[in-house]
Parts: structure tokens; sequence; C-alpha cells
């Protein structure tokens, strides 16, 4: 019982440092000045108006130090990206990832969906059970994106490649899923999810 309990203590000890650690490397801050190279394509304070590339306020901050770290290795590319992410460190890739993930999402005012092809691509979504991963409401969790309020031609843009296999950084879900849609499929889910806020 003695060895129990001290497993206990130490297991607990244990989260507890982890925790300071995470806590510690991820600071709104200073992300918030690192983040100022991202202004150019992502707007300011994430909400890019520049349909091609990602609203990242409100994002999760776990998607999208993974989506940093898997950029920084190769794992997923984007030409555009390379020059940004060749010098960033690890707490860099944490404070940007808590700078975005703390602002409000501002809705895409340039886009408006087509009521029809909302329609449809909320079937196709509930067809093909995105909120078991995406949640409702496609707000996401932990490494899964917030979908909710982003860019059509950005949503459009990874579920074809998602479907091409051009972007392979996932659990295999998304190219599961997206190799079931056709070009209407993805027309229409990419019209419902963009004018969700």
């Amino acid at each position: 019982m003695e060895k129990l309990r001290a497993a206990i203590i130490a297991a607990t000890a244990l989260v507890v440092m982890a925790a300071a650690v995470a806590a510690h490397a991820q600071d709104v801050e200073k992300g918030r000045k690192k983040a100022e190279a991202c202004i150019a394509c992502h707007g300011p304070n994430g909400n890019s108006t520049q349909p091609q590339f990602p609203i990242l306020a409100g994002q999760t901050a776990r998607y999208l130090y993974l989506q940093l770290k898997d950029f920084k290795e190769g794992c997923r590319a984007e030409p555009q990206m390379d020059p940004f992410l060749k010098d960033l460190s690890r707490d860099d890739m944490f404070d940007l990832s808590a700078f975005f993930a703390a602002q409000k999402l501002r809705t895409a005012a340039n886009f408006k969906p087509d009521p029809v092809k909302v329609e449809r691509g909320k079937k196709k979504a509930d067809e093909v059970l995105c909120t078991m991963c995406h949640l409702g409401g496609f707000m996401g969790q932990n490494e899964i994106p917030r979908v909710a309020g982003q860019h059509y031609a950005y949503v459009v843009k990874q579920l074809k490649d998602f479907k091409t296999a051009k972007r392979t950084n996932d659990a295999g879900n998304m190219a599961s899923v997206s190799k079931t849609l056709s070009d209407q499929d993805i027309d229409d889910l990419a019209n419902f999810l963009a004018g969700l806020y």
C-alpha cells in the first residue's frame, strides 16, 4: 500500500511539473510580438482577409503548435511558410500558438455562402460524421482544428489536398473522408463551414 501511495505521489508531481513547464512555454504576450511577421498573410490578430490564407484567430493552440511543427519538420508543405519557420524554436511555436488561440475570430465578410450549398454541405457533414472530430459547432478540440468560419477557398484547398494526398499530416481520418467527397461535396462543405460563426 505504501508503494502504491508513493507511486501516486510521484505521478502527481510529474503531472504538476509538466503542467508548469507547458504553462511557462506558452506566453501570449511573447507570441503577440512574434506574430508581427505573420500579419502580412494571416492578418491582424490572425484574422486573415485573404481567402487563401487560413484564419488563425481562435484556433486551438494544440492544433496550431502541431501545424507549425509539421511545417518546420517537412511533414506539411507550404513554401510561403518556410522563411518564417526556419528559425522558430519550440518555445516560439508555443508562444505563437497561444497568442493566436487567444484571439477572437472575426467573420470573413468577403464571402457570402450559397444557401442551397450550405444545406447540402450540412447534410454531407452529418453523413460523414464531421462532428465526431471537429465537435458540435465545428469549433475543434486539441489537435483537431476549428473549421467553423474558415475561408471558403482555404477549406476547398485543404479538402482537395487531403483527397489527392498532397497533404498527409493527419492520422488518416481526413484522407479517408476526403476520398469519398466529390468536387460538389467539397464546394458544399466549404460553403457550409464558411458560414458558421
